[in-house]
C-alpha cells in the first residue's frame, strides 16, 4: 500500500476513535485526577484505579496505559482478570486521556498532520510530571509498565530507546513502526545496543500476515534480534485473525503477563520440604505447582539462572541446604524457598503392641479457646472414640473452639523413606516416636501442605496428633507418600495400618 494511503486510513481511524472517546469517558473506571502540566503548557486529565483490595499501608507497581478514554476500562477487566489467576499481583492504573494523541504520540513531524512531532515534549510530561506526581500522591513503589496502541505502540518504542529508565516494561500494540517511512527502525538500530545493563521488558503484538508486515513490526524483529542486548527481554506477538483495534485485547493480557513472567503469589512449593536422610541414599524431592523457571542449589547458596534447572524430580544426597528460586521477569518477585535434609538413622520401630487393634487411631474431644495448641495434659477430654470411617471432625458438638489429641501405633509394612503431609486450620503438630515432625502450630487458614522425610523399617511406631480449631474454617488431614513413589502421590494412611488401645 502507498504510505501517504496507509496513513490517510489511520488517520481516518483515529478520527472516528477521537468522536466515540467522550461517550467511553463517562463509564470509565477509578478517579479522575489532573495535573497542570507546564511542560505541555496545558491541564492534563488522567483516570486512576486502584487495585480491586486496596491497602493503604501498601506500594504497588503502576500500569500506564495510553489512550486512556478508550483503554483504561480494558486494562482494568485484563489485569483483575490475570492477577485472579495469580499471573501477576495487584497494581495502579493510570489511564492518560486524551487531548490531541497525533501531536502527542508522534515523536517526529510529518507534513500530512500539521500537530504531529510533540513526542519529546510528551514523554518529557510522563517522566518529569506525571510520575512524580503518581509517586507522591499515590502509593506507587516506583516500578512502571507502559501499554500504547497504534501510534501509542510507536510511542511505547520511543519511550524505550530515549528515556529507558522511566519505565521497566514496555508494552506495544500494533505499533506504527511505518510511521514516517520506518524512522523508529533506524533509530532501533543505533539506541538497542544501550540499553545494555538495564535489564528492561519489552512486549510488541501485531496482526499477523500482510498487515504485521505493513505496520513495520517484521523489520522491528529482525533489528531487535541483531542488536537488543541479552538482558533485554523482548518477545514479538504477531496474532491471527485479528483486527487492528481488536488485537488489544490480546496485546494486554499477554503483554502483562510477559511482563511479570513467572510471578506466583506464594513461594515455590516443594515437597518433602525437609526430612532425615541416611548417608549415600539419595531421596526424590517434588515441586508441586508449574513454574516457568526454577532453579536449585543443595549447598544452600542463593540460586541464580546458571544454577541447575529444576526437572519434574530431583534426587537429592544428603546432608543438604536445598534453595529453589522461581525466577521472573521483574526481580523483585522472584521467591525463595529453602529445605534442609539432614543426616541421621531409621527410627527404630517397635513390636506389634499387645493391647491394640487395628482400624483407627484413638482421638480425645476438648472445648476452649486457644491462639495455639494446648497443653493437653492439662485438659480434660470432652469426648473420646476412634479414627475410623466415621470419623469427621465436623460432628463433633463444637464447629469453633475446640482441639484434638489423636494417638495410636502406626503399621510399617516397608522400609524406605515416607514422606507425612499434615495441613490444617488452625495449628496442628505431628510426633513420630515422640520426636515432632511437623509444627504447623498457630492461626492460618488451609492449603499450604507441610511435610517431612523420615526413614523408617517395618514394625510400629507411636504417633500422635495435635490439633486446635478457632473460628472460621475446620480442616485436619494427615497423608503419606510411600517409598519408592515415582511421583508425589500423597494417600491418607489405612483405617487396617491405624492401632489404637482396645
Amino acid at each position: 500500500m502507498n504510505y501517504n494511503i496507509r496513513l490517510s486510513l489511520i488517520l481516518l481511524i483515529v478520527t472516528l476513535c477521537g468522536l466515540l472517546q467522550p461517550a467511553a469517558a463517562q463509564e470509565l473506571p477509578g478517579k479522575k485526577d489532573s495535573i497542570n502540566s507546564v511542560i505541555l503548557n496545558q491541564k492534563r486529565f488522567i483516570q486512576v484505579v486502584l487495585p480491586q483490595k486496596f491497602d493503604a499501608a501498601k506500594k504497588y507497581d503502576v500500569f500506564y496505559v495510553l489512550d486512556g478514554d478508550g483503554n483504561t476500562k480494558l486494562a482494568q477487566d485484563v489485569q483483575r482478570f490475570i492477577e485472579d489467576e495469580s499471573f501477576m499481583p495487584p497494581i495502579i492504573i493510570v489511564g492518560v486521556l486524551n487531548i490531541d494523541r497525533n501531536r502527542d504520540l508522534t515523536p517526529e513531524h510529518i507534513d500530512e498532520n500539521k500537530t504531529s512531532g510533540g513526542g519529546k515534549q510528551f514523554l518529557g510530561f510522563l517522566k518529569d510530571e506525571l510520575i512524580p506526581y503518581i509517586n507522591k500522591t499515590y502509593p506507587s513503589n516506583g516500578e512502571n509498565t507502559i501499554f500504547g496502541h497504534s501510534l501509542g505502540g510507536l510511542f511505547v518504542m520511543y519511550a524505550l530507546l530515549n528515556e529507558p529508565q522511566t519505565f521497566k516494561s514496555y508494552i506495544a500494540a500494533d505499533p506504527s513502526f511505518w510511521f514516517k517511512h520506518n524512522f523508529m527502525n533506524k533509530m532501533a538500530v543505533e539506541k538497542l545496543p544501550g540499553l545494555a545493563g538495564l535489564h528492561k521488558t519489552l512486549y510488541i503484538s501485531g496482526r499477523e500476515g500482510p498487515n504485521y508486515r505493513g505496520m513495520g513490526i517484521t523489520g522491528m524483529d529482525s533489528i531487535l534480534k541483531k542488536y537488543a542486548p541479552a538482558d533485554l527481554t523482548w518477545k514479538a506477538q504477531p496474532y491471527p485473525d485479528e483486527t487492528h483495534g481488536s488485537v488489544r485485547l490480546k496485546s494486554m493480557y499477554d503483554g502483562l503477563k510477559f511482563t511479570y513472567g513467572g510471578f506466583i503469589n506464594a513461594a515455590v512449593q516443594f515437597h518433602p520440604m525437609n526430612g532425615i536422610m541416611l548417608k549415600d541414599k539419595p531421596a526424590p524431592v517434588w515441586v508441586i505447582s508449574d513454574y516457568s523457571s526454577v532453579h536449585y542449589t543443595t549447598d544452600g547458596t542463593k540460586p541464580t539462572l546458571n544454577s541447575p534447572k529444576w526437572a519434574d524430580e530431583v534426587s537429592i544426597t544428603g546432608p543438604a541446604k536445598l534453595m529453589v528460586r522461581s525466577f521472573t521477569n521483574r526481580e523483585e518477585y522472584d521467591k525463595i524457598s529453602s529445605g534442609e535434609f539432614k543426616l541421621g538413622e531409621t527410627l527404630p520401630p517397635l513390636a506389634k503392641p499387645g493391647k491394640f487393634k487395628p482400624g483407627g487411631f484413638m482421638y480425645s474431644y476438648y472445648e476452649g479457646q486457644f491462639d495455639k495448641l494446648p497443653d493437653f495434659k492439662k485438659l480434660k477430654p470432652v469426648q473420646t472414640g476412634v479414627t475410623d470411617k466415621n470419623f469427621d471432625i465436623d460432628k463433633f458438638p463444637r464447629k469453633d473452639n475446640f482441639a484434638l489429641l489423636i494417638e495410636g501405633e502406626l503399621e510399617i509394612k516397608q522400609d524406605g523413606y515416607y514422606i507425612f503431609g499434615l495441613d490444617s486450620d488452625d495449628g496442628s503438630k505431628l510426633f513420630l516416636n515422640n520426636q515432632l515432625l511437623i509444627n504447623y502450630d498457630g492461626l492460618h487458614g488451609a492449603g499450604n501442605v507441610q511435610s517431612y522425610m523420615v526413614p523408617l523399617a517395618k514394625g510400629f511406631y507411636p504417633i500422635r496428633l495435635e490439633y486446635f480449631q478457632k473460628d472460621g474454617g475446620r480442616n485436619l488431614q494427615l497423608i503419606y507418600v510411600l517409598p519408592g513413589s515415582k511421583q508425589p502421590h500423597a494417600v491418607p494412611i489405612p483405617f487396617e495400618l491405624q492401632y489404637g488401645r482396645n
